[in-house]
């Protein structure tokens, strides 16, 4: 099978070895993959029982689990690329069991001519786990940071064995003050985007990306967002922003 190519501005495709998730946080009120998976939940679709639309809008069903024909995928990817691990999902989900974090991690060993991007809101449970990883250079390790009520994650990510270790400041609701980016490799911001979406304020963003110019940090600025982020672009101060981890 081939990869999944994204238009995630900062990776070039997708692996979703684990389907499902539940809300965890305010960055999740307006969740994309919620809507996504909701779509797709008809019997025999991808996302069935996982997913569904209630009158208050898409609702994941609380069902998370791994997806085996999909774990070795990467494998038979020839092209070298980078990788974002469970768009639609969190690997370290509580229904995600260690022994299947593990073999996910395995895979992404073993496929080391990829980079592979993890994510997580979950930032507690992969400080717990951390030990019992492997950590190759090739997985690039990052927690999503929405607002200053969860900014303990980045100190838990700090804790952890991985080589790259990065921030996804998306969807940014306010402004982070206090951020502080001692041992972090890269910073990925960006707007709410899709129906309900809340306003970014410029300030906030110019404030980060300052901070990780005197940080020496690569700062990455996906878009501005807005209920079609098509029209709003990703131009800060006249410019795009598309620096990577070295």
């Amino acid at each position: 099978m081939a990869a999944q190519s994204s238009k995630i501005e900062w990776t070039e495709s997708t692996w979703n070895p684990v389907r499902g998730c539940t809300r965890v946080s305010e960055g999740c009120r307006f969740c994309y993959a919620e809507r996504i998976a909701a779509r797709f939940s008809g019997k025999g679709m991808a996302y069935e029982g996982l997913a569904e639309n209630t009158k208050a809008g898409p609702r994941w069903t609380q069902q998370v689990h791994l997806v085996e024909k999909l774990l070795e995928e990467p494998l038979k990817w020839k092209k070298p690329r980078r990788i974002f691990v469970n768009s639609m999902s969190d690997l370290f989900h509580e229904k995600v069991k260690l022994s299947d974090i593990q073999r996910v991690f395995s895979v992404m060993e073993k496929a080391n001519s990829h980079q592979f991007q993890v994510l997580t809101k979950r930032a507690e449970r992969l400080l717990k786990f951390n030990p019992k990883l492997p950590w190759p250079p090739n997985v690039w390790m990052g927690v999503s940071v929405e607002d200053d009520r969860v900014t303990h994650r980045i100190d838990a990510l700090r804790q952890t064995d991985a080589h790259i270790k990065f921030l996804s400041l998306e969807p940014l609701l306010g402004a982070l003050p206090d951020l502080e980016l001692d041992g972090i490799d890269w910073v990925i911001v960006g707007g709410e985007s899709g129906p309900g979406a809340r306003k970014m304020e410029e300030s906030w963003v110019i404030e980060i990306r300052e901070k990780c110019a005197d940080a020496g940090v690569a700062f990455f600025f996906k878009q501005w967002g807005g209920k079609r982020k098509s029209k709003t672009g990703r131009e800060l101060d006249g410019q795009t922003y598309d620096e990577m981890p070295e």
